[in-house]
């Protein structure tokens, strides 16, 4: 797949979440999640205890305002200013709120000792995700804390699949409240695929496996 054909991917799924900002959280809504919901913000929450955070792609700052009840400070970013205006509405003392794309962070952050990602590790095609950590450490540094968590797929739960790539990426068709029909990346890995393909930017591994959702841990190497 060209580049050009990445970014218009990496452009539509941009443009559907902007469109779908004010129902964002909806997705946090189902009945059959909610067990797994409230152990996810338990762990996240001990788990970046203390921690200087910087968050990738934050939304509507659903996660944010369970990671700043235990975090020294988080500094939450989207690429969307329609997401990042949700999360400045929940009003978090101890979060600064920025615009930035996490596949192109700016060199200007700050330091952190953490990273954490929400339902967002499942939209960074296959073939980019060792590109992805080596620009994240890049950015951060080694030994960085990163956290990410994500969906299971769930027959009867999850949204359909509507194709797979070459490269083994899967897509799934989305309607905005405008009633456009986006395609949208959405990787379901098992914990053999993590491992392999993350092993070898970081070390550390640690993944917990609930019925709807995954959270694995690991430092940049």
């Amino acid at each position: 797949m060209t580049d050009q054909k990445n970014i218009l991917i990496t452009d539509q799924m941009a443009r559907y979440y902007a469109l779908s900002a004010q129902r964002h959280d909806s997705v946090y809504d189902k009945p059959e999640r909610q067990e797994d919901l409230d152990e996810l913000h338990e762990k996240v929450a001990e788990a970046l205890r203390g921690h200087k955070v910087i968050e990738l792609a934050c939304g509507s700052g659903y996660w944010t305002e369970t990671i700043a009840q235990t975090a020294a400070s988080v500094l939450a970013t989207d690429i969307n200013s329609e997401m990042l205006e949700l999360a400045a509405a929940r009003k978090l003392d101890n979060v600064e709120l920025r615009q930035a794309d996490a596949f192109d962070l700016p060199a200007d952050l700050g330091e952190f000792t953490a990273c954490f990602a929400g339902l967002w590790w499942s939209h960074v095609k296959r073939e980019e995700q060792e590109r992805f950590l080596a620009h994240l450490r890049a950015r951060l540094g080694k030994n960085i804390l990163l956290v990410l968590i994500d969906n299971t797929y769930v027959e009867g739960s999850s949204t359909s699949i509507a194709r797979t790539d070459a490269e083994g990426n899967t897509y799934q068709i989305r309607r905005a409240p405008d009633g456009q029909r986006y395609e949208v990346i959405k990787n379901f890995p098992s914990d053999s695929t993590l491992r392999k393909k993350i092993g070898s930017s970081v070390r550390e591994i640690r993944i917990a496996r609930l019925e709807h959702h995954w959270m694995l841990s690991c430092r940049l190497k």
